[in-house]
């Protein structure tokens, strides 16, 4: 993942960058469908009450959907190499094909065509065994796909899928995130990139690190997500209090292509041996089978996972993990309230966080740096939750959201609709502006 600061998205990309990792989000089993006052919400694409018409917000007629797909074919030409396209045109590994709990019938007659296995691996405790093959010499990777699916129908396979981050960071200061106030230690999980734990706003926070053979690769993207979870210096704070644990998987290494769907499922699956009961997952992709299975498996054993429901614009396809019934979906709001105009829409949106004018620490200096997005919003989400529900608990998850939902300030149609979900939460977690101005005067 690059190291250099990301450029502000303001529906007008300037610059095409390409940074892959995953945007992503999980529910409990039953969905949230037994919390109070739910609608009949319309289908997706149908009109939306409570919608700010696109006019209104958006300068001129900015596709809001081709941003990431500008992105995603920047990263389909520079590194062609090693990443293709699926059919649906989203990011893959090239060459790589994720079988899930195969037979031994089927991979012997894949290896009797010439498919070779790259590796086989279990996520314990979850219970996922799966294999990844290299298609035969010649053989590209969708032809490779189509041939497992002969050799067996019923065979769960599917692509190397590549997810991407949800939001964007700017350098400089702006609107203070956090406001956590001080209390007993807590702890919450965060799938992204690498965090820099000698930032002056993470030093007091216990962080836990997974991935990349321990090597630490600080991330912009990772570093800012962290800081508004457990972050906390003079004027800046997290949601959690200070003295929390952050349980940090790097899931990019510092790798141009990185995020890959194996790597967050195995992610998850340490998440579940840690017993850390809310994870973030600001990462966004198309549904993978893999990534399914393992969010069902993590919402059985009573985790929540809350993710960035993305920012392809209202029109666009729900992504992934966000858009899976057993996930959190968090959407972005101003400080005027108003839904960001690039952020998803759909019945899968549970709650709104403030996402734009955020700060953020930023990694590899003293610094902050404004950010905006769904990314920035489900952190504040996720902190939320954290506070309440210490460990994985299926009865204590559906509390939790309940109690969040009781809370939250309803700003569309009356209950959950599919712009704001339940309603604004977490607002008090963006400080006045100035405050982090004033505080990088006073520093030393």
């Amino acid at each position: 993942m690059p190291r250099s600061p990301l450029i502000l998205v303001v529906l007008v990309v300037s610059a095409v960058l390409i940074a892959l990792p995953a945007q992503a989000q999980l529910r409990l089993p039953g969905g949230l469908g037994n919390l109070p006052n739910a609608p009949n919400l319309p289908p997706v694409g149908a009109p939306l009450p409570g919608a700010t018409s696109l006019p209104e917000l958006v300068p001129g007629n900015t596709d809001l959907q081709a941003l990431r797909q500008r992105l995603v074919q920047g990263l389909l030409r520079q590194q062609a190499a090693r990443v293709e396209a699926d059919p649906a045109g989203e990011p893959i590994l090239r060459g790589e094909l994720i079988v899930l709990a195969p037979s031994a019938a089927l991979l012997t007659a894949a290896q009797a065509q010439g498919f070779r296995v790259l590796r086989e691996w279990r996520t314990e405790p979850l219970d996922l065994r799966g294999v990844v093959l290299a298609p035969p010499s010649g053989v590209g990777t969708r032809e490779g796909m189509e041939r497992l699916r002969t050799l067996d129908p019923a065979a769960d396979v599917d692509f190397q899928h590549l997810y991407t981050r949800s939001g964007d960071i700017a350098p400089g200061a702006a609107a203070g995130a956090g406001g956590g106030a001080p209390g007993s230690a807590r702890r919450v999980g965060l799938i992204d990139g690498g965090v820099d734990p000698q930032h002056p706003s993470l030093q007091a926070a216990r962080v836990q690190a997974w991935g990349c053979d321990g090597a630490p690769m600080p991330s912009e993207h990772g570093t800012a997500i962290a800081s508004l979870l457990v972050g906390r210096e003079d004027a800046f704070a997290g949601v959690l209090p200070s003295q929390a644990t952050l349980h940090a998987a790097d899931v990019y290494c510092g790798r141009p292509v990185g995020g890959t769907v194996e790597s967050v499922a195995q992610a998850l699956a340490w998440m579940a041996r840690e017993q850390v009961a809310v994870i973030n997952v600001s990462l966004v992709g198309p549904p993978n089978r893999l990534l399914e299975r393992a969010v069902r498996a993590m919402a059985a054993r009573g985790h929540l996972i809350v993710a960035a429901v993305g920012n392809d614009g209202p029109a666009a396809p729900p992504l992934y993990p966000a858009a899976y019934p057993e996930v959190v979906g968090v959407t972005a709001v101003a400080p005027s309230r108003r839904v960001l105009p690039e952020a998803a829409r759909g019945p899968h949106v549970a709650f709104a966080a403030p996402g734009s004018e955020v700060a953020v620490a930023q990694a590899g200096s003293r610094g902050y740096a404004v950010a905006r997005g769904t990314s920035f919003a489900a952190p504040l989400v996720a902190g939320t939750l954290a506070a309440e529900l210490d460990m994985p608990d299926v009865a204590g998850a559906q509390r939790a959201l309940t109690r969040l939902a009781e809370r939250a300030t309803d700003l569309g149609s009356p209950g959950r609709d599919p712009v704001f979900g339940w309603g604004l939460v977490a607002e008090q977690a963006r400080n006045a502006p100035g405050r982090v101005q004033a505080m990088q005067r006073t520093r030393p």
